[in-house]
């Protein structure tokens, strides 16, 4: 079954053949990447298609394995695919892949797409009960969030393990007895890590920013006579300067740095982030040096929240968060989000009526 439904999709490169099992033909998948894994792993990490980066669910085969051979669980998004599969070389194992609609373990976890009810169901659907003479699964330790295991040993049979936290501590894991270290068990995060999913932040941000440059130059130059075209480049140039500093400071440096800005609160890092580049931008390049007071305030008042709101989306890529935490800090956020840009969005009118001598 598995096979006819690739067959009509097309075999992505990675099947390199198929299997004969109890329960039917399962595919074969490779463990090295090919160059359109890499160039898919690229702009997966920049946002270009990450939501529709998928493989079908169902049970692959990793080598040649048997009905004594393990079972490993992954999401469907592709990079979660081919990182499991890449760190089972040398392996002879099964890979059973749940649909969770094209998202990672973590946040499939906590959206409750890689959850009991999924599970379950890809294991009835895979006649898993055919396939191994065991009764055990190794799932990914981020998945835990959630997946019921005594739930799914109640209707499945199957004993649900949480293996190691990094795919590539599977090997070391397996020959250790199914035991983790303690290392195993926890998530570094590094700055390199967070680096690599600065992108994903920045691209939808930049995706917009122009929207937000032209709106800029249009209020700049806005005269009742219409829109001069010197007034919008030298007053509202400083303007998007600033604007691309934030957006760099909340998607960016924020990230970066998340460990050495104080509090937890991603939404004040950011916003602390952001005042704080602002500040060092106007002061060192000058910019908004000429200013009437009404301006500044509502620069200061605007782009350091624009930090702070791009620093709070980073909560989806973070580890550091839980569900509740977020829920939280978004109910407290939010409506500062919104009163703060409706203040500067009447103190930048208000600038414009004076400007033209009708206040």
């Amino acid at each position: 079954m598995q096979i006819l439904k690739l067959v009509r999709k097309k075999i992505p490169p990675f099947v390199t053949g198929s299997l004969e099992t109890t329960a039917g033909r399962a595919p074969v998948i490779a463990t090295d990447w090919s160059g359109a894994d890499f160039q898919g792993m690229i702009k997966s990490r920049i946002s270009a298609f990450r939501m529709n980066y998928s493989v079908l669910p169902g049970l692959y085969a990793v080598g040649t394995p048997d009905g004594n051979s393990d079972v490993f669980v992954s999401a469907n998004y592709k990079l979660s695919f081919d990182i499991l599969r890449r760190s089972l070389k040398g392996m002879h194992a099964w890979v059973l892949v749940l649909d969770t609609n094209s998202i990672n373990v973590w946040c499939a976890a906590g959206k409750g797409t890689m959850g009991t009810e999924e599970l379950i169901k890809r294991i009835t659907a895979a006649r898993l009960d055919a396939v191994v003479v065991h009764k055990r699964i190794i799932l990914p330790q981020l998945s835990a969030v959630g997946i019921c295991a005594s739930a799914v040993q109640k209707q499945t049979g199957f004993r649900v393990s949480f293996g190691p936290v990094e795919a590539r501590d599977i090997p070391d894991y397996v020959r250790a007895g199914y035991k983790k270290t303690e290392k195993m068990r926890i998530i570094q995060f590094p700055m390199l890590d967070r680096m690599v999913l600065t992108p994903m932040e920045l691209n939808p941000a930049m995706k917009k920013f122009p929207w937000f440059a032209g709106g800029t130059l249009i209020w700049a130059g806005l005269q009742p006579s219409g829109i001069l075209f010197t007034d919008a480049w030298t007053k509202g140039l400083p303007i998007i300067m600033l604007l691309l500093i934030s957006v760099f400071s909340g998607a960016f440096v924020t990230p970066v740095l998340l460990p050495f800005i104080p509090f937890r609160s991603f939404a004040i890092k950011g916003w602390i982030t952001g005042m704080l580049l602002l500040m060092l931008s106007v002061q060192a390049f000058g910019i908004l040096e000429h200013a009437d007071v009404f301006l500044l305030s509502a620069v200061y008042l605007f782009l350091p929240m624009l930090s702070s709101y791009l620093a709070l989306q980073f909560t989806g890529a973070t580890t550091y968060t839980g569900m509740s935490g977020v829920k939280k800090e978004l109910k407290i956020a939010v409506p500062i989000y919104i009163s703060a840009s409706t203040i500067a969005g009447l103190m930048m009118i208000g600038i414009k009526l004076r400007e033209w001598g009708l206040v």
